[in-house]
């Protein structure tokens, strides 16, 4: 079984950025969440929403901001 939520130890290593900033990439996909009026938890994030922002076809031609 997927585990649901993602870490900052597996965002830095994915993402290629460091631990700090992959708490930053996690507070940024968080505060989308609780506008979306989600609960979400400090310091982790949900996986597959993860993906889909960094990872998706309509995201490819975004600029992210390091």
């Amino acid at each position: 079984m997927e585990k649901r939520f993602i870490y900052p130890d597996e965002v830095a290593e994915i993402l290629g950025v460091t631990k700090a900033s992959s708490y930053k990439y996690i507070r940024m996909l968080n505060e989308e969440l609780k506008a979306k009026g989600l609960i979400v938890i400090q310091g982790r994030t949900d996986r597959n929403y993860f993906m889909k922002r960094f990872f998706t076809e309509e995201n490819n031609n975004a600029n992210v901001q390091r």
